[in-house]
């Protein structure tokens, strides 16, 4: 039995007190399977490889130390595609495709048929299951436009392997689960975890079992504290700030208090805690079948801590050890419930981060804010007075700017010279590198540079912009004096970490060759014996496989 390493108040709370009671343990593996038991996908939200290098001699020994020392890790590993955030980097992992093929190319962007702003995995025809919805919430996967690992799995077994996937974010579960799999994700205003309609019309006796021990509420009244001593946070950029409280002001768990839980180490541990849940209600890893089973699991706590701190800060660093601990907790389950040489896991991460531009600016590095209202009110207002007062711009969500054809073509103009217009004055306004208009996709084509085609590869046909703006590096759109972001196509954006480990399939070592977060689902299809996604552009990462596994 775990218990929680979050503070000393909740040392003494067991982690599992909701949980399902204890199915038996699995059947070992017979003789002559060569798959894995249970495929674990994980996705650590907001990690960049840079954190992982920075920190890892603190690092215990049974978490991220066990990937770095007894799998694989590829030390130049990149989601390498233009517009780094957290729906596109997740809808990479399992499809093996670039934004270009599946569809997502941004956590919001604009529906073309109707003008306005929609979200990744918004569905209005299905709802969360016992769980408010509002009609903007992430339900189903049905705007994803290609297959998943799991899809294959599924189908491969005559829909015997089960798929299940868990994270704080519905984008984060809903992604990784794909077509035919069940997500599972946090909801803010009851700390619950829930599935919709797409999946199912009731929750399983599991789940409602889990829900009914209400594990979300040992928190309450709790403060999150250093987990280290203070000189190991020496070289941080940020003093002491450790005064976040888990709280309400009605003085009791409410809406405000469950979304508090998501900005810190209680949303990732519920969600471990949720994903044990589910290997024992679902037996996941001792499937009756005798076929693998896949887990999709996304921690979203670090993106959010990083996004309010800066990856740069204490708390960040802090949240990074404290994930560590929990990632030892959960694979020394998977150990005992499945058998230390059953199961495999992938680690990586669905974006990295920049710092934080105050950061930055004391670093002396030219680094700054965009303000995307005064951006857009600017263009706008240029666009007018070079067009007679035409106004050819639809919606913008930033960085994709919409072009209303129908505008320009009853001003009489050309859409060329209305892309270019406002492309030149763009890249005159500070913090802007460059803007790739729908013309210079669809006719010039990339130059070869490597910005070029991580942004041809994130540009959707039907989904993206007339315009995708690309800020300086170390700027980001946004206004205010703190936090951090992420979303270019900079180093600092799209290196993350890809770890692999499994005793019987995954050769351990260091990995200096290049390598793409695209490549997990090719070489996880080869470890399962079965197609690779449709859409999959990656290649199979042969070098870390054991022969078995080829």
């Amino acid at each position: 039995m775990k218990t929680s390493l979050l503070l000393p108040l909740a040392l003494s709370i067991p982690l599992h007190a909701a949980a399902a009671p204890a199915a038996p343990a699995p059947a070992p593996a017979s003789a002559s399977s060569s798959a894995p038991k249970l495929v674990v996908v994980m996705a650590v939200d907001g990690l960049p490889q840079e954190q992982v290098v920075r920190y890892r001699d603190q690092f215990g020994q049974g978490g991220f130390r066990r990937l770095l020392e007894g799998g694989a890790w590829f030390t130049d590993a990149h989601q390498a595609h233009g517009t780094t955030v957290t729906a596109v980097g997740h809808a990479a992992i399992l499809t093996g495709a670039y934004p270009n093929q599946h569809g997502i190319v941004a956590n919001n962007w604009v529906d073309r048929a109707t003008g306005q702003q929609v979200y990744c995995t918004e569905d209005r025809d299905h709802k969360y299951i016992g769980e408010e919805t509002d009609p903007s919430d992430g339900t189903s996967p049905a705007r994803l436009r290609v297959d998943t690992l799991g899809d294959q799995l599924r189908y491969a077994t005559g829909n015997r392997a089960r798929v299940i996937a868990v994270s704080g974010k519905d984008r984060g579960a809903i992604l990784l689960a794909g077509k035919g799999g069940t997500a599972y994700m946090y909801m803010e205003s009851s700390g619950n975890f829930a599935s919709s309609t797409w999946y199912m019309q009731q929750h399983p006796q599991w789940v409602q079992r889990y829900q009914a021990g209400k594990p979300q509420d040992r928190y309450y009244g709790q403060k999150w504290t250093p987990l280290l001593a203070d000189s190991a946070y020496a070289n941080d950029a940020e003093g002491p700030l450790f005064n976040f409280s888990y709280y309400s002001e009605g003085g009791k768990p409410d809406a405000d208090y469950y979304k508090r839980l998501k900005e810190g180490p209680p949303v990732d541990e519920l969600t471990l805690d949720f994903a044990r849940a589910a290997i024992e209600g679902e037996a996941l890893g001792a499937n009756p079948a005798g076929v693998p089973d896949l887990l999709g699991v996304s921690l979203s706590g670090h993106d959010y801590v990083n996004h309010r701190h800066g990856p740069e800060s204490r708390m960040s660093h802090d949240h990074l050890q404290r994930l560590d601990r929990m990632l030892a907790g959960f694979f020394s389950y998977l150990d005992k419930r499945v058998g230390a040489d059953g199961w495999m896991i992938v680690l990586t991460a669905d974006h990295g981060f920049a710092n934080s531009a105050e950061f930055s600016q004391r670093q002396r590095i030219d680094a700054g804010r965009v303000d995307s209202k005064k951006l857009m009110a600017g263009l706008e207002q240029h666009l007018a007075a070079t067009f007679n007062g035409a106004k050819p711009i639809t919606n913008a969500v930033l960085p994709n700017i919409y072009l209303d054809g129908g505008a320009i073509d009853k001003a009489g103009l050309k859409r060329a010279d209305v892309e270019q217009a406002a492309s030149r004055w763009l890249q005159a306004q500070a913090g802007i590198a460059d803007v790739y208009t729908r013309t210079r996709f669809e006719e010039s084509g990339a130059t070869g540079t490597r910005q070029d085609l991580l942004m041809r590869r994130g540009w959707h046909r039907h989904e993206s912009g007339d315009l995708v703006v690309v800020t300086r590096p170390y700027w980001a759109f946004g206004s205010g004096t703190g936090g951090a972001t992420h979303g270019t196509p900079y180093r600092y954006d799209t290196s993350v970490p890809l770890m692999m480990m499994g005793k019987r399939w995954i050769a351990p070592g260091n990995y200096t060759q290049y390598a793409e977060v695209v490549d997990i689902a090719p070489t996880l299809a080869a470890v399962l014996k079965v197609r690779a996604p449709a859409g999959a552009e990656g290649r199979v990462l042969t070098e870390v496989l054991r022969g078995s596994a080829r």
